[in-house]
């Protein structure tokens, strides 16, 4: 897989929140967009998801040779962030088996093995309603994770997590990224120390003019 930013910003009203933004994200390799709160990490996750479109540049798809479309581009990604909203009423096993009519599993894994990934055996018949925001947060990363898809987007991977959560999301990291396009919203090292290339996103605000 393979994402080709040209000349990519976005605005809201007449705001610019990034601007000028060339990059190339390829398979195999991690990428941390890095910056504080605020700064558009978010946003830009959202532009290479296509689920947020910019206000200039292009943004192009290929897997091998083929383009892929912006509107077909949600079938090679996952994605896990704390403001994904999970369906509450649902329980655990439901709320795999719904996300997993849409992914395929990992190779090697199914719906057990994702229980048995998020050591929730216990509570696949409890409602996520009833679930602790670490839980919630938990189930959400072994969705991405284990979705068999080219392109992995996580944003502030460790939110809600303990430590014990962190140790586990950097477990997930090693076992089960090889060969996919990662890219990671955050400003906490321990959750992109493994990402290869870093994308600061200050070095791409309009510099104001002096007078």
């Amino acid at each position: 897989m393979h994402i080709s930013l040209k000349n990519i910003g976005r605005r809201f009203n007449k705001e610019w929140i990034f601007k000028g933004l060339d990059y190339s994200f390829e398979s195999g390799n991690s990428y941390a967009v890095l910056g504080p709160n605020g700064s558009g990490k978010s946003t830009l996750l959202s532009i290479l998801m296509a689920s947020l479109s910019p206000s200039e540049g292009t943004i192009t798809y290929r897997d091998s040779d083929k383009e892929i479309m912006a509107e077909q581009v949600f079938n090679q990604i996952s994605f896990a962030g704390p403001y994904l909203d999970l369906i509450e009423e649902f329980t655990l096993a439901e709320t795999i088996a719904f996300h997993f009519n849409f992914k395929n599993y990992v190779e090697g894994l199914s719906a057990e093995g994702v229980l048995d990934l998020l050591a929730l055996a216990g509570a696949k018949n409890k409602p996520l309603k009833y679930f602790s925001s670490g839980m919630k947060q938990r189930t959400k990363l072994a969705l991405a994770f284990c979705s068999d898809t080219p392109v992995l987007v996580l944003d502030e991977p460790t939110s809600n997590l303990e430590t014990q959560g962190t140790d586990w999301y950097l477990s997930l990291v090693e076992k089960l990224t090889a060969n996919k396009l990662v890219v990671l919203g955050s400003n906490q090292q321990h959750e992109y120390d493994f990402c290869k290339e870093q994308i600061h996103i200050m070095g791409y605000k309009l510099k104001e003019k002096t007078p």
